[in-house]
């Protein structure tokens, strides 16, 4: 069976692997010179890092049984260190134990550390006010602080979810950002119940890992194992359209040099770009609202300061919004969170990431200023800077892209085409890689 796979990122190299070894033929398609898509790397100092996805969460075994597959396994790392939280007044460390910054355990001494007495009294009351019984909670800002106040969303809650997935928990769904909390919540009978039975579920260790030479290096494997399995990678090629044959099974593949004919296709493309090609096979998908792109820039320091050597600030800080004058969201410090990149750094250099909501160039002055802030040090000039900027054309948790997810969930798709991509599945390396896997599996029963 002949497949053609559009989109080079991650969700597409998999797909494409996983049919191939299933004895399909199969092109992939991308339109930029370079596949695997938000992961990326650059150089700053000298040194290689990744630019976008530095780690995969661990739950589900996915990711590390693909790296497993691809001879990777004996690089895996675990980070070192823990993130904190930059308040109004103070930075303190993040409490162990919670998901999306809820916390489990209300009264612990590291949760009192960030909420104080007050703060977590109040969440304590969660465990005595009864939970919906009829219906869900909605939106996650509301359900935080009905059941455990306002210091809890803003102290814990927002500083993780506004750094880490870039929205506002007033706005975001609860299911849509967790979406075993409501079952959980009606099962136990209060919110830090309902955290501590999630927790207890998540398997042991370290909630996330990374690889030894940055995570880049997936997709140089994938790339490796396509090649060998005679699969033909095609880059700087822009898909114009994907047309379902008007009689019978089959696709035409339409590109600006050449029709192609195939069997079956995976649209592995970016959100918008997705919403263009299925404009045939799913009309409906096609004219729904788009939703608004997401623009962030990731900025790299190199920074010669031994003070650092002490991680002052654990692997990284996210801002709380009390933290004013500041604009980057959060600070990750790589050295300190990978043992690997330090090492390959002179004595008493280290690298920091700082993360910015749009576009905008930032003055180096004040990224400067940003970095001195977060670690409560009063840094150098960097020697080398490292500016990446991400575009997300259909942001997984927006509204209108679950609109969009629901509306090709309900349309009668032709047989043979498949639809993937962390638009589609969720951000992250483990539902990317998982949904991938799923997009190939639907084709299989197609194959030999």
């Amino acid at each position: 069976m002949r497949v053609v796979v559009v989109g080079g990122g991650v969700a597409g190299l998999v797909a494409a692997r996983r049919l191939a070894l299933r004895g399909a033929a199969v092109t992939l398609l991308e339109r930029r010179e370079r596949p695997g898509g938000r992961v990326a790397r650059g150089q700053v100092a000298g040194t290689v890092v990744d630019t976008g996805a530095e780690s995969f969460a661990v739950r589900g075994g996915t990711v590390r049984g693909l790296l497993t597959d691809l001879g990777l396994e004996a690089d895996l790392v675990d980070p070192a260190g823990s993130a904190w939280v930059a308040l109004g007044n103070r930075t303190v460390p993040l409490p162990a134990g919670g998901v999306l910054g809820i916390p489990a355990s209300p009264l612990a001494d590291d949760v009192r550390r960030v909420v104080d007495w007050p703060g977590a009294l109040r969440a304590y009351a969660d465990r005595l006010v009864p939970v919906l019984r009829v219906g869900r909670y909605d939106r996650l800002g509301p359900l935080v602080r009905g059941r455990m106040g306002q210091r809890v969303l803003e102290r814990l809650v927002a500083p993780v979810v506004e750094s880490v997935y870039g929205v506002d928990p007033d706005e975001v769904e609860v299911d849509a950002i967790a979406p075993q909390l409501n079952a959980a919540i009606t099962a136990t009978g209060s919110l830090s119940a309902a955290v501590l039975r999630l927790r207890s579920a998540a398997p042991a260790g370290s909630a996330v890992q990374g690889v030894r030479g940055g995570v880049a290096r997936l997709v140089d494997a994938l790339l490796d194992d396509l090649e060998r399995f005679g699969v033909a990678v095609r880059t700087g090629q822009e898909v114009l359209g994907v047309h379902p044959e008007p009689h019978g099974p089959g696709f035409t593949v339409v590109t600006p040099g050449e029709d192609l004919e195939t069997d079956a296709v995976v649209v592995a493309a970016d959100g918008a770009a997705a919403f263009d090609l299925l404009r045939d096979a799913a009309p409906t998908v096609a004219e729904l609202p788009r939703p608004r792109p997401a623009v962030s820039r990731s900025v790299v320091l190199a920074v010669d300061d031994a003070r650092l050597d002490a991680a002052p600030r654990g692997s990284g800080v996210l801002r709380a919004p009390s933290f004013t004058g500041v604009r980057a969201t959060a600070l990750t410090h790589v050295t300190a969170k990978w043992a690997w990149v330090g090492a390959e750094l002179p004595a008493g250099r280290h690298l920091l990431r700082l993360a910015y909501r749009g576009p905008d160039e930032v003055d180096p002055a004040a990224v400067r200023a940003d970095a001195s802030a977060l670690t409560g040090l009063d840094l150098p000039e960097p020697t080398d800077r490292l500016d990446t900027v991400w575009v997300d054309s259909a942001p997984p948790l927006a509204p209108e892209t679950r609109a969009i997810r629901a509306a090709l969930d309900a349309a009668a798709l032709p047989p043979r085409l498949a639809v993937t991509g962390s638009w589609r599945t969720g951000t992250g390396l483990a539902s990317v890689v998982a949904g991938a896997e799923a997009a190939a599996l639907a084709l299989e029963p197609d194959l030999p």
